[in-house]
């Protein structure tokens, strides 16, 4: 056997242990993790439960956080503008002196999104019944919004089709609608302005959604980061 063919092989044998020493230590990895996991003596059920405990009281608390008075209007993580269309609208009118219509329909706005948002706790509470122990263990080990994104793909539909009613009842009951219409009629009176009227109920119901999932995603973080926000053994159990 000449010298180039020793040189094959030996770099051959080189690499097939080379790599097996890194699949034996991928495989001392992973056997790790499974024996950690295992150590704490949950079931999958009992991990599935927990999570759909934290679940039902972060979605319990941003629902409560949101509608009450000034859930939205006062916090600017969540707040509504005027559509971002409109922005032109509201920079017009402020400057012509309409700037407290414009104001009174920006508070109209938010508070039926506070109205609707109550709305929205059943909803959810059915999607979190409805999980089943595949989707728990994805969200566990996701990132720390992935209960959040959960949700919204599984009840955004339905939210909707809850909020919209609510919504356009709460806008009318405040005059909201009355105002968007004084508004929108005032601006496009302006010369040699393009005409504007988005469709105010269909807008404050997707940012009324927005929203709480926004308020949804804070809760998640603190009950996967802080430990105070686990408030029951089971949840201090699956997320310590």
């Amino acid at each position: 056997m000449n010298k180039a063919i020793y040189l094959t092989i030996a770099t051959v044998l080189l690499g097939t242990f080379t790599s097996m020493a890194q699949f034996d230590k991928l495989k001392k990895t992973v056997g790790e993790k499974l024996e950690s996991n295992t150590s704490t003596g949950l079931s999958q059920e009992e991990i599935g439960a927990g999570l759909k405990e934290a679940l039902t009281k972060g979605v319990e608390k941003g629902v409560d956080q949101l509608s009450k008075p000034d859930g939205f209007y006062k916090d600017l993580s969540v707040k509504i503008p005027l559509p971002e269309e409109a922005s032109v609208v509201e920079s017009k009118l402020r400057s012509i002196g309409q700037g407290d219509k414009v104001d009174e329909t920006i508070e109209s706005i938010n508070r039926a999104a506070e109205d609707a948002t109550t709305a929205a706790k059943d909803i959810f509470v059915a999607a979190i019944k409805g999980m089943n122990i595949a989707d728990a263990m994805s969200i566990l080990k996701g990132e720390d919004d992935a209960a959040t994104k959960y949700l919204n793909e599984s009840t955004r539909a339905s939210l909707a089709a809850k909020f919209e009613p609510i919504i356009k009842a709460s806008l009318d009951k405040v005059g909201a609608t009355k105002n968007w219409n004084t508004i929108f009629t005032t601006y496009n009176k302006i010369p040699m302005v393009q005409k504007i009227n988005p469709d105010l109920v269909d807008y404050a119901t997707q940012k009324a959604i927005d929203g709480l999932f926004v308020q949804i995603a804070k809760e998640e973080l603190k009950i996967r980061q802080d430990p105070a926000a686990r408030v029951s053994d089971l949840l201090k159990k699956v997320f310590g």
